[in-house]
């Protein structure tokens, strides 16, 4: 697996010629889809085939954030409308069965939605835990505001992807629920001590060490590094997210063009890897940043590569045996109850 360690999107529906030779000579590890490059699924399959022609016929990892609610890169006329994750805490108030139920049964048909265009990654489950007064930026796509239910809630959609042939990525490590920005404007600043950061927000992540992939947060949490947000802090990597939260899969940065993030596209992607983050991720299409994001990323090598190596292992075919037509209608019907409760 020669590749370099960064995940790359792209700027529309099909390659530029100037896209074609980048990736042709960068090699990434991976690409990640938006809004902006999905049309039909016929074009959507052409364009991820064409990415792994790119590289080589390489089964490179393509990954897309498709969480239901307001994160959903594909939505209709061609794919279903899923419903935000704070439903499936909803529904396990009501009956924890009935939630985690809920919660595998939508991310197994989103993970069959992706496996069918050749989409091979999916950016959730996510771990945060909103409080009162926190950025609506995580808002109702959190589960719930417990550790324990928002864990076991994530354990569900984990296992719910996995069944539809498709990896989860664990996000946003080691917690943006705080958060009183948004981190794609500026960077979030956390004053809450450790001892209760370890109680609430860390604690959600611990069951969840085992996931493949996880996906840093641009968050500053001052009572262990008061300098740096934890996508490019060394300390926050080693100690929480390595030693304390207990994670040893591939740790992707999030976006490096996002303005939580100072200096240069080249500084912040040098920083990140010199932190400890194993791959980095950039999203924008900007073909002058890509290329600096290139420039300053090292071949996968060592323990980044075995990582890398093991998660793309982890990856199972969809489950044969799954019905999709009686999968929605039972995730209907439960998402029905849900509203009646509400009502």
């Amino acid at each position: 697996m020669d590749a370099r360690a960064f995940i790359t999107g792209v700027s529309g529906l099909a390659l530029t010629a100037d896209e074609r030779a980048f990736l042709r000579e960068r090699q990434p590890w991976g690409f990640i889809l938006f809004k902006r490059n999905v049309d039909s699924p016929s074009q959507v399959k052409d364009l991820v085939a064409s990415l792994r022609d790119c590289v080589g016929g390489r089964d490179a990892p393509v990954l897309i954030d498709q969480e239901g609610g307001r994160v959903q890169r594909l939505g209709p006329p061609h794919w279903p409308v899923y419903p935000p994750g704070a439903l499936f805490g909803v529904l396990y108030d009501q009956d924890p069965e009935r939630g985690l139920r809920a919660a595998r049964l939508a991310a197994t048909l989103i993970a069959f939605d992706l496996a069918a265009l050749g989409i091979t990654v999916d950016c959730l489950p996510l771990a945060d835990v909103p409080v009162a007064g926190a950025d609506a930026v995580i808002g109702n796509r959190a589960y719930g505001t417990e550790p324990g239910k928002v864990a076991a809630i994530g354990r569900a959609v984990a296992d719910g992807l996995r069944q539809g042939g498709v990896l989860p990525v664990l996000k946003h490590i080691p917690g943006h629920g705080r958060a009183t920005a948004d981190s794609h404007l500026r960077l979030p600043l956390v004053d809450t001590p450790q001892a209760e950061l370890e109680r609430t927000d860390f604690a959600a992540f611990r069951p969840l060490h085992d996931l493949p992939i996880a996906m840093t947060a641009h968050v500053v949490f001052s009572a262990i590094d008061p300098a740096q947000p934890a996508t490019t802090s060394a300390t926050i990597i080693k100690e929480v997210i390595r030693d304390g939260i207990g994670f040893r899969g591939l740790l992707m940065s999030d976006d490096v063009s996002m303005n939580a993030l100072e200096g240069s596209i080249a500084q912040r992607t040098r920083a990140l890897f010199a932190a400890g983050c194993d791959v980095a991720l950039h999203c924008n299409g900007n073909l002058a940043e890509m290329r600096a994001v290139a420039d300053e990323t090292p071949w996968l090598a060592g323990e980044a590569r075995a990582r890398a190596a093991a998660a793309v292992a982890a990856r199972s075919a969809p489950d044969a045996g799954f019905d999709i037509a009686a999968g929605r209608a039972e995730l209907a019907a439960l998402i029905a109850r849900a509203g009646e409760a509400n009502a």
